[in-house]
């Protein structure tokens, strides 16, 4: 009884957030890759980084406007692509910008919770040879778990991809407390802890970290490779 309470309890923390994100992106959603551009940073570093092999399987959680996916593909032509987001919103925006690039032979979407996902029935792949993840974790509540969901999906050999907010350290302070403040007000917060978080994973995993403060600790880029 008491883990049926604990699965209602996560189901409505989804549906939560779903509402949540669609609420916030059925409009911005339409000038979201305009703006995001400018401080977004590090992401087509990560991109262009993701060293995919031939044939090789590629998963981006919270893929948002599939702004990612259509570089990617771009980048790695060698590579099948599949992409996650919990909002319907962001997802319509997705299937808009892949159709436009003619890529829908490379990359599937699915809605799901980056928390708690059935990649088998989502995309008839058990497991990925890169995940990514792209200023996705500061607004999953419970990012945690999206990090042990993506290694739980990686091959043998395969290697989770992070960018996202850093700690700001080596900016002003007036800075950094602008920046928070502003991000509060679209449910995203810097993730401080992650270094710490993604050892503690790491060594339960028997995974190794790659981690790199950018921009002054402006962002950070991690990658986590599971042991073949």
């Amino acid at each position: 009884m008491r883990q049926n309470k604990e699965f209602e309890h996560d189901e409505d923390a989804t549906k939560t957030h779903r509402a949540l994100m669609d609420g916030v992106y059925r409009r911005q959603r339409h000038f979201y890759d305009l703006t995001r551009k400018y401080y977004l940073l590090g992401r087509d570093r990560m991109i262009a980084g993701l060293d995919v092999p031939q044939g090789g399987t590629v998963l981006e959680l919270g893929c948002g406007t599939g702004r990612n996916l259509v570089l990617a593909a771009r980048l790695h032509p060698q590579g099948r692509f599949f992409g996650l987001d919990i909002s319907a919103e962001m997802l319509e925006t997705a299937e808009t910008a892949i159709a436009h690039e003619e890529l829908q032979h490379k990359v599937r979407l699915a809605q799901g919770d980056a928390t708690a996902f059935d990649a088998g029935r989502l995309f008839a792949h058990e497991s990925f040879d890169r995940v990514f993840i792209s200023y996705s974790l500061s607004m999953i509540p419970g990012w945690e778990k999206a990090v042990t969901a993506a290694l739980t999906t990686l091959k043998p050999g395969g290697s989770l991809h992070i960018v996202d907010f850093g700690g700001q350290e080596r900016l002003p302070r007036w800075f950094r407390r602008a920046l928070r403040m502003w991000l509060a007000k679209f449910h995203v917060a810097p993730r401080d802890d992650m270094r710490d978080v993604l050892d503690s994973i790491c060594q339960q995993e028997a995974a190794s970290l790659s981690f790199e403060r950018l921009y002054r600790g402006y962002a950070v880029l991690a990658v986590i490779r599971r042991h073949g």
